[in-house]
């Protein structure tokens, strides 16, 4: 069998693995073994061939890990836009207890309401900031 064969059945097993697991790093690692059938394809000795797997795979990695880490973190899924529909939906507050909460109707149900940490109570319109359980915690607009 010829090595550029066997370098695609590494890539191909590499992103039936990927597919299976869901990280992308597989399928990185994958591009690399392709590298290696190409330099297969044209002749290369088995040494130029790991080279170029090596390369372009570790490459492609640390290409993958250099993006992310400089991306903004995603925030928490309760407090996500993505996650919850809820965040950044307005309430209105008539009404503070002395225990720091609020009740407010929301969506056709009685919500408990607080207030973010530091932040201190005041009646009004308030976004909500994050979903924690069945309380909404809320920033004054």
């Amino acid at each position: 069998m010829a090595s550029s064969t066997i370098w695609w059945l590494i890539a191909a097993g590499a992103v039936v693995l990927e597919l299976l697991s869901g990280t992308v790093y597989l399928l990185l690692l994958g591009v690399g073994f392709v590298a290696a059938a190409l330099a297969a394809h044209m002749g290369a000795g088995l040494t130029v061939q790991l080279l170029c797997a090596a390369v372009v795979g570790v490459g492609a990695m640390l290409a993958w890990y250099l993006v992310r880490r400089s991306r903004p973190a995603e925030p928490p899924s309760q407090a996500n836009r993505d996650v919850n529909l809820d965040i950044g939906e307005t309430v209105q507050v008539d009404a503070w207890n002395a225990d720091g909460t609020a009740s407010v109707r929301y969506r056709g149900a009685q919500w408990t309401v607080v207030p973010r940490a530091g932040a201190t109570p005041s009646v009004g319109a308030h976004r909500v900031a994050e979903v924690t359980g069945s309380r909404l915690v809320v920033d004054k607009i």
